[in-house]
């Protein structure tokens, strides 16, 4: 079973990696987008760390990190990331713990919320061609470090096709070549998913 105390440490986790490469990621953004991903996301998740809801339930949590992303990362991002968590937050409330099943259940509902919230499906260069392909390799009895291989994957997958959602839609296909800033922060939350899951 995944413990509430693991959830909590992945957050953190994340929060830790996007403090690290939040420039990196930043600078992906200003090849094709409005150069600001990076710099959401840590404060995004600057904002989540400082108040994450230790006490609560795993449903919560993760519902909490959700609304602050929505409320705090402009662009794209926040309402994408906000609408993936607040998702995954409604299928688990009030769990303590949860298990692997239910974890992938509520994932398959944050890939719902994202198609649904950025009209995208899997193909157009964007978070979905990294989270899906993770989803996939879990559901097919892989860990996760299979999941983080096949997001690496599907990142550069990003680089073979044009932009056709956002703002990197706009430069048709100047675009190509470019690798995704959102599959690129999904795969470095996936691999906070795999350090947790060794520990």
């Amino acid at each position: 079973m995944i413990t509430k105390a693991t959830v909590i440490a992945v957050i953190k986790d994340i929060g830790a990696r996007i403090e690290k490469d939040w420039q990196y990621l930043t600078d992906l953004d200003q090849a094709i987008g409005d150069g600001d991903h990076g710099i959401n996301m840590h404060r995004g998740f600057t904002a989540v760390l400082a108040k994450l809801p230790e006490d609560k339930d795993i449903g919560t949590i993760l519902k909490t990190v959700g609304m602050t992303l929505v409320s705090t990362v402009g662009g794209a991002a926040g309402p994408i990331y906000g609408t993936a968590f607040m998702k995954m937050g409604a299928k688990l409330a009030g769990k303590e713990e949860i298990s692997m099943q239910e974890l992938l259940d509520s994932l398959d509902e944050a890939v719902a919320g994202i198609k649904q919230r950025g009209h995208a499906v899997r193909g157009e260069k964007t978070i979905l061609d990294a989270l899906e392909p993770a989803l996939d390799a879990l559901k097919a009895g892989g860990n996760w470090d299979d999941a983080v291989k096949a997001a690496e994957a599907g990142v550069e997958y990003t680089k073979t096709i044009i932009a056709t959602k956002g703002r990197a839609s706009y430069l048709g296909e100047r675009s190509l070549g470019h690798q995704d800033p959102g599959a690129t922060s999904v795969t470095l939350m996936l691999k906070a998913c795999a350090d947790a899951a060794k520990k």
